[in-house]
Parts: C-alpha cells; sequence; structure tokens
C-alpha cells in the first residue's frame, strides 16, 4: 500500500477515535472497544499488557473535555503527520488497558488539579460527530508529554471481550461473614432489649408498691391506735428562722424515726419502715413529731401521718377527765396518769420547772412544784392521751385564769390580799365546808381567828401533808413539826392545800358577816356548827362521838 493510503487510512482512524464520546476516567475506570473489521485496521500481533503497581498513573491520564457546542472545534495548528512504516499504529493510541485481578477497582486516579478543589467525576456529554467535509484535511493528533512511554500493542479483540466481567465485578460481593455477624447481633439486641424491658417492668412494679405505700393509694384499710412513748422523746433546742428572717431558738424535743416507723408498721399503717424513715429525714420530721396516742388509719400519707402525729392534731387519742373540787395537785396527777394522759413524774417535773407566764403564780417558788397548788382548776377536761405535761398542765391554769373576773381581783384589792391569799383561804373552805352554805361561815371564822391572832387549828392543813389520809385527827398528829400545821402556827399556811371550786373561791372573796370562832362537825347531820363562845363549842364536841 502506498504512503497515500497509509495516510489516508491513518486519518480515517483516528477520525473514527475523535467521533466517540469521551469518558472521564472517574466514570469509566475499564472501557472495551469494540472489535473492528478486517481491513480497516492494521491487524497488530497480540501482545500482554503490561501490569501497573496500584497507585501508578498512565503515561497518558486522561483529563475531562469541557462540551462544546455541535460543529465547533477548536483551530489547531497544522502539523506534518508522521509516516510510519507499514503495520506500525499511529503514536496516539487508546490507553493501554492493564490487565487487573478481578474484583479490584482501576488504580488509575483523577488528575489533580493544582490550587482546586477535587470535584466528583461526571460523565462527559457526547459529542455529535461532525461531518467530514468540515474537518481539516491534517490528520488530528493530541499533544502528549514530552516523555511518554511506548504504548503497549492493542490486544486482540477476543481479548477485549474477556475484560467485560472485570465491569461486573467492579463492586465486590458483600462478604458472608458480616451478614452472619448481623444476625447474631440481631438476636443480641433482641435479648438486650428483652432484659432492658424485664428491668423496666421491675422497676415500675417497686415504683408503684413505694408510691402506693408513700402516698396511700389502693392500701387495705386499716385504722389502729398508735402510742408514742414521752420516754422515748429527747429535749433538744431548735434552731429557726422566724417571719422576719431574725435566727431564732426554742426548746423542743426530738425522737427517733426509727421508733415512730416500727410503731407504724407494727400497727399495719406503713408497710416499707426504710421508705417512712427516709421521708423522715428529708422533711425533718423528727423534731415535729410528738408524744401522745395516736388514731391513725392507712388513708393518710406520710406527710399526713407525720401532721397527724403532732400535739393538737385531730388523730390524738382524747380522753375526758373530771377533777373534783377539793382534789390535791398529788391527786390531780395520779387520776391524769391512770387515764394515760401523762405521767406522774412528767407532771410533778413540769409543775416545778416549766415557765408559766401567770401573774398569780409566784415565780419566786420556781423548782417548787407546789408554787401550782390551788390554781388547778377542778373541772371537766379533754386531754390528749400521751401529750406533754407542761401541755395538760396549762389547760388547768387558763381555765383558772378565764374563771377570774376583773370583780375578784377588785375584792382581793380591797382586802389587801394576793390572789393566792385568798386561793389559800378558798382552798381550806374547800377542805372543811360540808355543804355550799357553811362555805361564808367558815370563811369568816378563818378571817375572824387571824384577826384575833388565834391559830386557826383547821384539820385539813395537817392532814395535807400527813404520808396518808385521815378522817379525824389524833393528839399526836397536831404536834407535828410543819409549816401546815396551823395547831403550832398561826396565820395562812405556805400555799394552798387543795384546789378548790369557783364557789369557795367566791366565799373567800366574800365572807359571812359574823362574829363566830368556832365551828364543830355534828355528826348526827353532817354539818357543822358554829360558836363564839369557846365553852359553847367544847360543850358541843363532848356530846359527839367522832370515830378515832
Amino acid at each position: 500500500m502506498s504512503d497515500h493510503f497509509k495516510n489516508f487510512d491513518e486519518l480515517f482512524r483516528d477520525e473514527q477515535d475523535s467521533s466517540r464520546p469521551q469518558r472521564s476516567a472517574a466514570a469509566q475506570p475499564a472501557r472495551r472497544r469494540p472489535a473492528q473489521p478486517e481491513g480497516q485496521r492494521p491487524a497488530h500481533p497480540a501482545q500482554p499488557r503490561p501490569v501497573r503497581s496500584e497507585g501508578q498513573h498512565s503515561a497518558h491520564p486522561a483529563q475531562p473535555r469541557p462540551a462544546r457546542p455541535e460543529g465547533q472545534r477548536p483551530a489547531r495548528p497544522a502539523q506534518p503527520h508522521p509516516v510510519r512504516p507499514e503495520g506500525q499504529r499511529s503514536a496516539r493510541p487508546a490507553q493501554p488497558h492493564p490487565v487487573r485481578p478481578e474484583g479490584q477497582r482501576s488504580a488509575r486516579p483523577h488528575p489533580v488539579q493544582p490550587h482546586a478543589q477535587p470535584r466528583p467525576a461526571q460523565a462527559q456529554t457526547p459529542r455529535a460527530e461532525q461531518p467530514r467535509q468540515q474537518r481539516p484535511a491534517h490528520p488530528h493528533t493530541e499533544q502528549t508529554p514530552a516523555a511518554r512511554p511506548q504504548p503497549a500493542p492493542r490486544p486482540a479483540p477476543e481479548t477485549e471481550v474477556q475484560a467485560a466481567p472485570v465491569e461486573r465485578a467492579a463492586r465486590p460481593p458483600e462478604p458472608e461473614a458480616p451478614r452472619r455477624a448481623g444476625r447474631s447481633g440481631c438476636l443480641g439486641g433482641l435479648i438486650y432489649f428483652a432484659f432492658v424491658v424485664s428491668i423496666s417492668i421491675i422497676l415500675a412494679c417497686v415504683g408503684w408498691m413505694a408510691a402506693s405505700d408513700v402516698l396511700a393509694l389502693n392500701k387495705e384499710p386499716v385504722t389502729a391506735t398508735v402510742t408514742l412513748d414521752k420516754s422515748e422523746f429527747k429535749d433538744v433546742t431548735i434552731s429557726y428562722t422566724d417571719a422576719d428572717g431574725n435566727a431564732k431558738e426554742r426548746s423542743g424535743h426530738q425522737v427517733s424515726v426509727g421508733y415512730v416507723a416500727k410503731q407504724l408498721k407494727d400497727a399495719g399503717i406503713i408497710k416499707y419502715k426504710g421508705l417512712f424513715e427516709l421521708y423522715c429525714s428529708v422533711s425533718h420530721a423528727k423534731t415535729k413529731i410528738d408524744p401522745g396516742t395516736y388514731e391513725l388509719s392507712t388513708n393518710y400519707d406520710y406527710r399526713a401521718l407525720v401532721k397527724k402525729m403532732q400535739v393538737g392534731s385531730g388523730a390524738m387519742v382524747t380522753t375526758k377527765v373530771t377533777i373534783p373540787e377539793g382534789y390535791t395537785m398529788e391527786q390531780i396527777f395520779r387520776k391524769l396518769e391512770d387515764e394515760n394522759v401523762c405521767s406522774y413524774d412528767d407532771l410533778m417535773d413540769a409543775a416545778a420547772n416549766y415557765s408559766y407566764n401567770y401573774s398569780f403564780i409566784d415565780q419566786s417558788m420556781q423548782g417548787d412544784a407546789k408554787r401550782l397548788e390551788g390554781f388547778l382548776f377542778p373541772d371537766t377536761y379533754e386531754f390528749y392521751q400521751g401529750m406533754q405535761a407542761s401541755s395538760a398542765i396549762n389547760k388547768f391554769l387558763e381555765n383558772f385564769h378565764d374563771r377570774i373576773t376583773a370583780e375578784m381581783l377588785e375584792k382581793a384589792d380591797e382586802r389587801g390580799m394576793t390572789m393566792q391569799e385568798v386561793v389559800t383561804v378558798a382552798s381550806m373552805i374547800e377542805k372543811e365546808a360540808a355543804n355550799d352554805d357553811e362555805r361564808a361561815m367558815i370563811a369568816a371564822v378563818i378571817y375572824n381567828r387571824i384577826e384575833a391572832g388565834m391559830p386557826l387549828q383547821i384539820d385539813s392543813t395537817i392532814m395535807y401533808v400527813l404520808p396518808e389520809h385521815k378522817d379525824v385527827l389524833t393528839v399526836e398528829d397536831t404536834k407535828i413539826d410543819s409549816p401546815y400545821n396551823t395547831y403550832q402556827n398561826k396565820g395562812l399556811p405556805p400555799t394552798p392545800i387543795a384546789n378548790p371550786g369557783l364557789a369557795s373561791i367566791k366565799a373567800a372573796l366574800s365572807p359571812a358577816s359574823t362574829q363566830a370562832l368556832y365551828y364543830a362537825l355534828d355528826a348526827e347531820s353532817g354539818t357543822h356548827k358554829f360558836f363564839t363562845n369557846y365553852g359553847e363549842f367544847q360543850a358541843f364536841v363532848a356530846k359527839q362521838s367522832y370515830s378515832q
């Protein structure tokens, strides 16, 4: 074949190559070229492709070309087409296709543009084939690097067809091991989920039971009497802040919350002793709970239980106690103990040492329980069981204060007497009078004898200090050494000898108008006879048969 046809054949091949759409290396890592009929292209012997190591670039990296409008092509300078010997390919062969192991991707990376961010590869729009008469007469050549290695000859068509599986193997199949691990992980996740759900259910049940006890929800109705013994409480000083923000202190008491919780649990009021102790610790209930006997039920939540176990609450068990006129302080305190109001010892201690703010109490006698004798007004009271002794005593004192009117105080001032002296006289009247009609007469005898400078010689004053009660005194009894022995001492005894009623107090303030100095009991009638003459008094006494 002549050189002219050789050149024309080369030009025809280049034109065919240039009319094909170009793709970026990223969009088509492995491209197959269809086999051409024999005679259009020179046959080349099949040669093995050189194998490149991973990461090595081709001598002529493919670069994406920008799309150009149809019919436009940049002008290129005419260059003489080199004449090649027959049988050799053009100097611009297609990029060599290295033989890669199946499943591996192309090692040909995108060319990196200097000072430019890499952008994803895009498939270039195919360029429409231009008419042959519009193309330049000179052959199309591409500029290549100066030192481009000699490409390997194109393999035979059948070799190129065998490269098709490379494209299908571009994405390796997912290995089996991860799928088996996924199934195992799913099973583990289900087990963990079941565990979490079980724990949540358990915690929810425990929380519901705890909440039911704390909030008194759906509890079996139970009502019980709970007694908090005073001996379990200890006196403490409690610091607090008043409404004005001033730090203050007050006397109070404190109890072990464990003791309270045990009493409530034993009575069936609460279920969880430790939970109640926790609540009491958080709410500082140990200084709020008072000793006493309380009627409680499971309808009360923890907050209500603490409030109910305080003095004055409606849950405290009450008892009515009637104190007769003429009872001594000791007799009153014994009765209160018998009615489960307070203990005798607590009452005596409170009577001696507690500070009561009443004008009729002799504060100089602080520490002596007898300072309250006569002022424990006889009446019917409602006490809380197990209440504080000082509170119980204050009920008596408050009642006495309410019964003494301004008119009574004026009469005491008119007679030049203190209220304690008036009550002392009233206490002797209360012990001596057999009926209300005698009260004013006995008061008159007392005042007449004091005015005359005579000893009162009233038996009840000696009986007050005797270890045992006697209906009739002996001669020896009248000789005992005591300030309450009105046979040996003139004037009034140091304190009242009993707690008089209102009738005796009024009689002491309004004595009868009489000159009588003596009185004696008529054993037959059970009433007293009054005398101004001592002889008449002796004669009457001689006729009486008093039991010895």
